[in-house]
């Protein structure tokens, strides 16, 4: 208990390049819609940090524990002289994790962990940029040598009202649910691939695709690349569309 742990990868990408930027933020609320374009360079950086630690031992049984995670990410436009190089997104994400162990096989994986999160996720900045909300999030963890699968389906809690919804209809663009499958090959390349879907069809046919790939390269550092597409690589961002490379380093990864 109370020991800090990794929880999600820890990285650093000094290049981090959009196709399509999000200068004019807006949503379906008039509150929380930018009226000013905003001043970005394509080419900004990005690091996230994240770590977890266990609150309660054996809060149902012998295999039930609480824990709390944290996970920041920032993206940082670090090349925009012209506007001082600001921080031009950083989201916080708080979360109560609450495992339970699980022993039987599915799909010829080990099916060892069930858990259940509340979690929040916010990017602290005031409107019209505010962004923020809170879900429920149950993740059914599935494991073979060198192999994760990790199904997280969720329910967003509902605001009180349509005026405090900062970003309405976030499901139908970031999604319902994730489906993330973390391969290690034998000769340390680690590849992970997250697929976000939003479960309808039509005009709400949504999500994104992330692709990663990482390889010790500096003593502990390992270089990272990063493809992503579509919805919500960040909050202010979440029904924006775009394409995004990154490359850096990471100090923790999914396997360590």
């Amino acid at each position: 208990r109370f020991l800090f742990r990794p929880y999600k990868p820890v990285y650093f990408f000094p290049i981090f390049y959009h196709s399509k930027l999000n200068r004019l933020p807006t949503t379906d609320n008039p509150l929380t819609s930018v009226s000013e374009a905003q001043n970005l360079d394509h080419l900004e950086a990005k690091f996230q940090l994240s770590f977890k630690t266990k609150l309660v031992d054996g809060l149902v049984g012998r295999y039930g524990d609480l824990w709390l995670g944290y996970t920041q990410t920032s993206r940082w436009q670090i090349y925009n002289e012209k506007e001082s190089r600001p921080f031009r997104e950083t989201n916080h994400e708080p979360e109560f994790i609450f495992t339970l162990g699980t022993d039987y096989r599915l799909l010829g994986f080990d099916a060892n962990l069930l858990s259940l999160s509340l979690n929040h996720q916010s990017n602290g900045q005031d409107e019209p940029l505010s962004r923020s909300w809170n879900r429920v999030i149950l993740t059914v963890g599935l494991e073979r040598p060198d192999w994760v699968v990790l199904l997280r389906p969720w329910w967003r809690i509902p605001e009180t009202s349509d005026e405090e919804d900062e970003n309405p209809n976030i499901v139908d663009y970031v999604g319902r649910a994730e489906l993330l499958v973390v391969h290690r090959r034998s000769n340390s390349h680690q590849v992970s691939t997250r697929i976000r879907h939003s479960l309808k069809g039509g005009s709400d046919n949504r999500g994104s695709l992330d692709l990663n790939w990482s390889y010790p390269c500096f003593d502990r550092l390992r270089c990272h690349a990063q493809l992503f597409h579509g919805y919500g690589e960040s909050l202010i961002d979440y029904n924006h569309e775009t394409t995004v490379i990154g490359l850096g380093v990471n100090l923790i990864e999914w396997f360590e």
